[in-house]
């Protein structure tokens, strides 16, 4: 079966449509971006497009070359350095993929196969980048492949938490920290009041990053990092 990107390759480049691959993956992250990804539909797409409900399909052959062609569009929104060290380029990457999921919340509704492999330019492109920057650490290819699914699957389950916890808020009309607290007070007053959750009350007591998201991700993601980093040393000091 022919990719997606194998047919956009061989497209007759000569040709000017007045529809491209492009303005139908613009057109269909802006749906997303408003409505969601359910909202994405052939027929949708053709409104939006001011195009006949069958032109499309001279470019994609249904919805999920739609996805794809929407999430390598985004992808395109993250820039990792050129030349950095392997540290540097792993946070850069984790930081610009937490930035580009909560702009693009519809990423959070991709299956786990299309979250995890689906194969993009863009996404490549990155991955590329990446694995180019743990060369320095002389890992070898199943090891430097391990780490950089270990980094991207924290970045992704970190931020689908924090994609949920606000999708819940906005859904119940919390507006702050202390609102969404509060309606979930019953059932954590309850759980906390049976004794049972010592370490969990005393979080509620003494925390006081609780509505620092962006802190908590970079904290996570530090300690991450500062343990691949034990690791590349031999157990010796940390790894920049």
């Amino acid at each position: 079966m022919t990719s997606l990107w194998e047919r956009l390759e061989r497209a007759d480049k000569s040709a000017r449509p007045t529809l491209s691959a492009h303005r139908i993956a613009r057109a269909a992250v802006d749906i997303a971006d408003a409505d969601g990804l359910d909202a994405i539909t052939m027929r949708r797409l053709a409104t939006e497009l001011g195009v006949g409900p069958m032109a499309a399909y001279r470019h994609v052959s249904g919805r999920d070359d739609v996805v794809e062609l929407m999430v390598d569009l985004v992808y395109g929104e993250v820039d990792v350095p050129r030349d950095a060290g392997w540290r540097e380029t792993m946070r850069a990457l984790a930081l610009g993929v937490h930035a580009l999921v909560l702009k693009h919340a519809w990423l959070t509704q991709l299956s786990t196969a299309q979250a995890a492999y689906e194969l993009t330019p863009n996404r490549m492109a990155l991955a590329e980048r990446t694995l180019a920057a743990l060369r320095e650490t002389d890992l070898d290819v199943d090891t430097a492949i391990t780490v950089f699914r270990t980094v991207t699957a924290y970045v992704h389950g970190a931020t689908a938490a924090e994609v949920g916890l606000r999708r819940l808020a906005s859904d119940r009309g919390w507006a702050t920290g202390d609102e969404t607290r509060t309606g979930l007070s019953a059932q954590m007053g309850w759980l906390l009041n049976t004794g049972r959750y010592p370490e969990f009350e005393r979080y509620t007591r003494e925390a006081t990053r609780k509505d620092d998201l962006r802190w908590q991700f970079e904290t996570g993601l530090e300690h991450v990092l500062d343990g691949i980093a034990v690791r590349l040393a031999g157990k010796g000091p940390r790894q920049r």
